[in-house]
């Protein structure tokens, strides 16, 4: 691969980088708060293949006047005017890029969750929930609250959380948030059982809204024998994926 080569596949991987950055592409793979250092490493790359191309330009110019670094011997190795030819194969590097740009996956859903162990982990602590009824409330912060804490913040509040829909190979109905510490490889699922009004049917990786209160039941996750606490729900109803479809609030 020559330098000119490099120059257009650095240019591509830059502005794949960019597109992705710049658009909610991003959140397909990693968390949201690493979207300043994917521009930074977009830009940087554009940069460099931009200089690289003027670099190669350059010396292309020299070499045709005669005043290359070479001293009148092409490419410095007794070859001059023997140019050779690059392999094409190099080019299908590109082709994951368009792939990244065009084919973007879909987020993780109930696949996962049902094949892997709930991640739910003990806090340090819990904020003091903002007034208002329902409460909206992240569906990490809802299971640490509901498991370690007791429900003792949860007492007398309605609360509002949204995740996807998971059910398990016995019929059990979980609503389910896929936490990443990084990036989607790591990805791990935090579920809520479901009791109490639960629509009649529940299609797996559907996303719903539900309402609902605290309630002292529980359950270990077949898989790893995490825990699992509950939700009574109220209401639900449908809505569309979110920007974001990784829950913000996971807690190391």
């Amino acid at each position: 691969m020559n330098r000119q080569t490099q120059a257009a596949v650095l240019l591509l991987i830059g502005v794949a980088l960019l597109h992705g950055a710049l658009t909610d592409l991003y959140l397909r793979y990693v968390k949201e708060g690493l979207r300043p250092l994917l521009l930074a490493a977009g830009t940087l790359l554009v940069v460099t293949a931009l200089a690289t191309a003027w670099y190669e330009w350059r010396r292309a110019r020299r070499e045709e006047r005669g005043t290359g670094d070479d001293d009148g011997t092409g490419d410095g190795d007794g070859t001059r005017g023997h140019a050779h030819r690059e392999s094409r194969v190099s080019w299908l590097l590109v082709l994951p890029l368009f792939a990244l740009v065009l084919v973007a996956p879909p987020a993780l859903g109930s696949y996962s969750a049902t094949h892997t162990g709930t991640a739910l982990q003990q806090p340090y602590g819990y904020a003091e929930l903002p007034a208002g009824d329902p409460v909206p409330i992240g569906l990490v912060d809802y299971a640490g609250r509901a498991f370690y804490g007791h429900g003792r913040s949860l007492e007398g509040r309605s609360v509002r959380l949204t995740g996807f829909v998971a059910v398990t190979p016995s019929g059990t109905p979980y609503l389910v948030r896929m936490a990443l510490n990084c990036c989607a490889a790591d990805a791990q699922p935090v579920k809520i059982g479901l009791t109490g009004n639960i629509p009649p049917v529940l299609q797996p990786n559907a996303w719903l809204e539900v309402t609902g209160r605290y309630t002292a039941r529980r359950t270990r996750d077949p898989v790893n024998d995490g825990p699992i606490p509950f939700l009574r729900v109220t209401a639900a109803r449908p809505v569309p994926t979110p920007r974001d479809p990784y829950d913000e609030t996971w807690n190391n």
